[in-house]
Parts: C-alpha cells; sequence; structure tokens
C-alpha cells in the first residue's frame, strides 16, 4: 500500500473576505474530489483572506499511479484562473 501527501501553498489575489475565500476553496475541493477521487482538507490559513494551505491525499497499491493522480491533481490547481501555487511538497509513504 501506497499512501501519496501532496501540500499545497495558494494564493488568491482576487479575495476580498473570507467568505471569497471559502467560495473558491469549496468548488476548488469539490473539483478535485469528484475528479481525482482524493481526500483534501484546509490544513492552515484558514483566518487568512488570500492564502490557503490544502492537503491532498491519494491511497493506492502502486506508488506510480499515486504520483501520477497527485500530479494530475497539482495541473488542475494550476490551471484555475482564481489561485496562484506558492509552494507544493509531494511526498509518498
Amino acid at each position: 500500500m501506497v499512501v501519496g501527501l501532496c501540500t499545497v501553498e495558494l494564493f488568491m489575489a482576487g479575495s476580498q473576505s473570507l467568505k471569497d475565500k471559502r467560495q473558491v476553496l469549496h468548488s476548488l475541493k469539490d473539483r478535485l474530489r469528484g475528479k481525482f477521487n482524493l481526500s483534501i482538507a484546509e490544513v492552515d490559513g484558514q483566518d487568512l483572506w488570500q492564502r490557503a494551505v490544502l492537503s491532498m491525499a491519494c491511497v493506492a497499491n502502486d506508488g506510480g499511479h499515486v504520483n501520477q493522480v497527485l500530479d494530475q491533481a497539482l495541473n488542475t490547481i494550476r490551471g484555475m484562473p482564481a489561485v496562484e501555487v506558492v509552494r507544493t511538497q509531494l511526498e509518498l509513504l
């Protein structure tokens, strides 16, 4: 069994309130869960308007598959105009 953990720090320049930020993150998390079957949560920056840290987890029996799924999820995040990826960290356990 291989567990992949990807942590992504995001910047949302267009967010003017926590409500704006939550709307963007809710949409992003729903899209990632539906498309890639990931577990995803905001793990830091909950009280900041324009920054968020998301962690995504994927479990499979093949490390290559886990890496591929998390890379595709990162590409989906990078393709969203409302967010800018500041930093990423990928671990396979």
